[in-house]
């Protein structure tokens, strides 16, 4: 609303089209909800290029940072009665109807969201019978369901911290951990990077087995979360204790052992001298690491997980510390008020966003209503591209190059994403294209090779698939020693469908314009691409998708890679089949609609009473589309954007429907500029190829 009104962009003056039951769609109505989406998106940019919204989704995102502000006072320092009112709303609105939370939003209440909402309100203020009886509620759910022992192992570190769990009660996170040699095949760099930045404050605070004061309230969440008396839980059978509407990802036997041993064994040794001389260099290593990734993050860190952590590790380290200071400065950057209630969100998602909008405003066609639009996107995709290295030897501080690449929020952020880094290069490559009086000043081509060059990176030479972060690491065998219950694949870096099949749109679009730079390389890595997206495709023509829901996402993506790399519906089986399943799926309105369910159990599973999602029946359009329907059949286009234009609002929006984004197979995520930006995308194409072209 803020920048509609900043903007002052007329979204009212056009009615909205509205197609009777048996009226066709037409030139004149697509035409209308394509220059009401265009004007839409063009009123909520910021002046800087980007269109702000929100990333968030998981419920376990803003109770740590509230437990990280409690211990040390800030939560009635640097936040305001307001803050904790809309933060209160949050939680609230969040709740479920049998008095528990979810891991996510939309989620089956789970331990994990429980304890934490439920913790979350206490610090805030609220009483244990607030809420017009929702605080008794929640309590009861966690009561019912064991008790906040049972939750799984990362908020078993959380509850430590505020005091509410012993240390004796986690499995150990040796610090030790990070000082590894480098020739070992478990080297802590050689782990996912969220893994790896979650893990490292998570030891140190283990190893120094810290934990804030115990308060009036800490007594008294003491009594109310767990159903025995505190001082008779027995914390060492908590340890491998998970509770079962949590537990997705059992730990191995194997595994099991792991941690048994390193209670057992290695952690008495450790209390003693000259043992003790090891912790300490164990803890040592991980501050150096720690205070270096806060540094060359300008302390925004990889994400809100580990930036809620290292801000209980620099208290815990020194609370009239410079690090501390400074993290609580950045807090800010992670807050989202919306109609919803304030929460932390993961970190932002500004260059994704930028990237998909400016494409689906290109896809209109329509010159006359781009305004400053495009100048703005293209000036803030320039500007957020990451120009240096991390400083010093960032290979022994377990970081890599850098330089040329893009991330998922902004500069400061500094972590690489290859499908940010692609979308961004196709960007400044169809920018380039276009009149500098519509698009602004081109890129320089040095930083489209440095582009470049990061992409070629991150292939791997074994499977020809690209990773997100980093190189893939060829040990899918140490999966087995994920030790967090509710994700997946969490352990190394892996290829990716969705970030493959965008480099291979990238790579070959810059080879178009710009043959000569490593043309013979993008050559060989496109060849082996698509090989690797062929090869991933599933028996009912789909592929899964890792950060996208899901099946839907997956194949969008992937038949993207696919035509861009010449493989057409006559010439490919592979997109033969993916365009049968986009039309098996279409629901009888014709729609699409597939449910989180797909994520988790990796079976397409459709909405409830198989109603349609606006974004996922978008994804499926442009998949289609993609794939020559619009030329063979256009009938399953033509009732799927009956279905966009009639559900478009006064203003050009499209109405919030159920969360379409995912990461690590279990977790759902909430991308609001989604609702804005694919139908767009989708009537944009559909009204070029069916009814111009």
């Amino acid at each position: 609303m803020q920048l509609i009104k900043e903007n002052g962009i007329d979204l009212l003056s056009i009615p909205p089209v509205r197609l009777g039951e048996k009226e066709e769609v037409n030139y004149e109505a697509v035409t209308t909800a394509v220059k009401k989406a265009v004007r839409l998106n063009r009123a909520i940019q910021a002046k800087d290029g980007h269109w702000p919204a929100e990333s968030s989704g998981p419920m376990f995102f803003t109770p740590p940072l509230l437990i990280a502000m409690y211990i040390s006072g800030a939560i009635n320092t640097h936040l305001t009665k307001q803050h904790k009112t809309e933060m209160i709303r949050y939680i609230y609105n969040h709740q479920n109807d049998d008095g528990g939370w979810g891991f996510y939003i939309e989620g089956h209440s789970t331990m994990f969201g429980s304890a934490l909402s439920y913790i979350a309100l206490r610090l805030l203020g609220e009483g244990p019978n607030d809420g017009d009886g929702a605080v008794e509620r929640g309590r009861k759910w966690i009561l019912d369901h064991g008790g906040a022992a049972t939750i799984p192992s990362w908020g078993k570190t959380y509850l430590s911290v505020l005091g509410v769990y012993e240390w004796e009660g986690c499995n150990p996170l040796p610090p030790e951990f990070w000082l590894f040699p480098e020739a070992l095949p478990y080297h802590p760099a050689k782990m996912w990077c969220y893994c790896r930045t979650t893990y490292m404050p998570m030891s140190y605070l283990y190893g120094r087995k810290f934990h804030g004061p115990i308060t009036d309230l800490v007594l008294q969440l003491r009594q109310e979360i767990h159903p025995i008396p505190y001082h008779d839980i027995n914390w060492n059978k908590q340890r491998h204790n998970c509770c079962k509407e949590d537990l997705y990802y059992p730990h191995s036997t194997v595994q099991d052992l792991l941690w048994d041993s390193l209670h057992y064994l290695s952690e008495p040794i450790l209390k003693y001298w000259p043992f003790t001389k090891l912790r300490q260099r164990g803890l040592k290593r991980a501050v150096e690491l720690m205070r270096y990734n806060a540094q060359v993050t300008r302390y925004i860190t990889i994400g809100c997980v580990e930036k809620s952590l290292q801000m209980m590790c620099w208290w815990a380290e020194n609370p009239n510390g410079d690090e501390f200071k400074h993290h609580l400065a950045r807090v800010p950057d992670y807050l989202w008020l919306a109609e919803d209630g304030m929460k932390m969100q993961s970190f932002g998602s500004q260059t994704w966003d930028c990237t998909l909008a400016t494409q689906a405003i290109i896809s209109s066609n329509m010159v006359e209503e781009y305004g400053d639009s495009l100048k703005k996107a293209h000036f803030f995709i320039k500007e957020s591209q990451i120009k240096q290295n991390p400083s010093g030897d960032f290979s022994k501080m377990c970081r890599q190059f850098t330089k040329g690449s893009w991330t998922f929020s902004d500069q400061d952020q500094g972590w690489v994403v290859s499908d940010c880094t692609a979308e961004a290069l196709k960007c400044l490559l169809l920018l380039s294209k276009m009149p500098e009086e519509i698009a602004g000043e081109k890129a320089k081509d040095e930083w489209l090779y440095e582009a470049v060059n990061v992409l070629l990176y991150l292939q791997s030479p074994i499977t020809g698939g690209f990773a997100i972060w980093e190189p893939p690491v060829p040990q899918p065998y140490l999966q087995m020693l994920n030790p967090s219950e509710i994700f997946a694949d969490i352990v190394v870096e892996k290829e990716h469908v969705e970030c493959t099949a965008s480099i291979i749109q990238a790579l070959l679009a810059f080879n178009h314009l710009h043959p000569g730079y490593r043309e013979k390389e993008i050559e060989v890595s496109v060849a082996k691409a698509v090989c690797f997206l062929e090869g991933k495709q599933l028996q009912d023509g789909s592929w899964y998708g890792y950060w996208g829901i899901c099946f839907l996402y997956g194949t969008f993506f992937a038949l993207g890679g696919l035509i861009s790399a010449g493989k057409t519906y006559n010439n490919s089986k592979a997109v033969r089949k993916a365009v049968s399943f986009f039309l098996s799926k279409q629901n009888e309105e014709g729609g699409w609609g597939e449910s989180y369910k797909s994520c988790p159990s990796e079976v397409y599973t459709p909405l409830e009473a198989n109603r349609t999602n606006l974004v996922q029946t978008s994804w499926a359009m442009l998949g289609l589309m993609l794939g020559g329907q619009a030329e063979r059949d256009p009938a399953p286009l033509h009732k799927a954007a009956k279905i966009l234009i009639n559900a478009q609002m006064d203003n050009g929006d499209f109405p919030q429907q159920e969360v379409t984004g995912v990461y690590m197979k279990n977790c759902m995520l909430h991308y609001p500029e989604y609702r804005n930006i694919f139908p767009l995308w989708a009537l944009g194409e559909y009204r070029k190829r069916v009814w111009i072209n």
